[in-house]
């Protein structure tokens, strides 16, 4: 990105598959020169408190999110795409709010997801499977070894390191999209949108060029292609979502222009963040918006 970042509004802790806690991220962040941080897990709000306590302590400015996982099963898509859903921090004070976004978010992740997944990875991939890949089966304990609140990353993580597996081809033929084992995470569209309207969430469809991202990494192998999220995408307008996240690791030149062209007619926002996870594949401060871009951001924000 060739802008200053003012903002980088998106980036991940310990709270769901991030390797920093809130105030190590923040902290980071504040040493960047970084003047406004959203925090957005994956499906849970649990870093936000301490990540607003943290924001006060460093003086900067941390926004509220949650990046919700919304699943798909079509004839030309099975998997995943992500909404990051931002509020103000005072709606953490209201039981009633957190409570009813955790248990609708719940739906779509958890134990019994996981157990699934590991269900059908050992059908297709353990000793006795389709194709034996694995040298034993699979176990839920090497999943929840690593978080209550598993991702894809926790998946690869028990392969590499319980089964050896170093070779992310294979990982990937495993637990990617297109394997046969692959069960998509989230919960559908429409079960997030009565809440999303009445809580007047500021809604944004998450990296949706990053399917289409022209080289290697966690940005590629993950998410779907630039057509299939086109096709999809009227369903999102018509949700109500507010903006586009043009500004991310995983889009290239041709990519930002052609979000920003979406934006403009759809009018959306643009919003953009680094999707920090880790301090080297996936560091925090690569991508975000310029100051005026945050401006409009904020004025949004209700």
């Amino acid at each position: 990105m060739d802008q200053k970042i003012f903002a980088d509004l998106h980036n991940h802790t310990t709270a769901s598959d991030g390797d920093f806690t809130p105030e190590q991220l923040i902290k980071q962040a504040k040493a960047l020169g970084i003047k406004a941080i959203g925090i957005s897990d994956h499906d849970t709000l649990k870093a936000l408190k301490n990540a607003v306590a943290a924001g006060k302590k460093y003086d900067i400015e941390v926004i509220c999110g949650v990046e919700v996982s919304i699943r798909f099963k079509r004839s030309y898509f099975t998997g995943t795409l992500h909404l990051l859903c931002y509020f103000k921090a005072e709606r953490l004070l209201e039981d009633q709010f957190v409570e009813e976004f955790q248990n609708i978010m719940a739906q779509g992740r958890g134990e019994k997801l996981v157990k699934a997944r590991v269900d059908e990875i050992n059908k297709n991939f353990g000793p006795a499977g389709k194709t034996a890949l694995l040298k034993r089966n699979l176990a839920f304990e090497d999943i929840a070894s690593f978080s209550n609140n598993a991702t894809r990353r926790h998946f690869a993580l028990a392969l590499k390191e319980g089964f050896g597996m170093i070779d992310d081809d294979i990982v990937n033929t495993i637990i990617g999209n297109q394997s046969p084992a692959y069960l998509p995470s989230g919960i559908k569209l429409e079960e997030i949108i009565h809440f999303i309207r009445k809580n007047n969430i500021l809604a944004v469809l998450a990296h949706p060029a990053a399917g289409s991202f022209s080289g290697r990494g966690h940005y590629k192998e993950v998410l779907p292609s630039l057509e299939i999220v086109e096709q999809v995408l009227p369903e999102f307008i018509e949700a109500g979502i507010q903006g586009l996240e043009v500004y991310y690791p995983g889009h290239i030149k041709e990519h930002q222009e052609l979000m920003k062209s979406w934006a403009k007619k759809f009018h959306l926002l643009v919003t953009g963040g680094s999707d920090c996870h880790d301090g080297i594949e996936r560091p925090i401060g690569v991508s975000g918006i310029s100051e005026s871009e945050y401006i409009i951001f904020k004025e949004s924000l209700a």
